[in-house]
């Protein structure tokens, strides 16, 4: 006979919460990468840097070697 005693403020934080999580979920799919989408994306960013380490300038002592 007695009805359920339901503190809104909870139920208002909890429907938020809800919302939110639901929203992430949606934000995952739309947005995320896949695996290999990562990888690929590290594997070019590994080569890009090693070819500008490769071309860097090795410092020397400003020239005094030469005559």
């Amino acid at each position: 006979m007695a009805a359920d005693i339901v503190n809104l403020r909870q139920f208002r934080k909890q429907k938020a919460r809800n919302e939110k999580e639901k929203q992430a979920e949606q934000n995952r799919l739309s947005f995320g990468r896949s695996k290999t989408e990562k990888n690929l994306t590290s594997a070019l960013n590994e080569k890009a840097e090693k070819a500008l380490d490769q071309g860097r300038l090795e410092k020397g002592d400003g020239g005094a070697d030469r005559d």
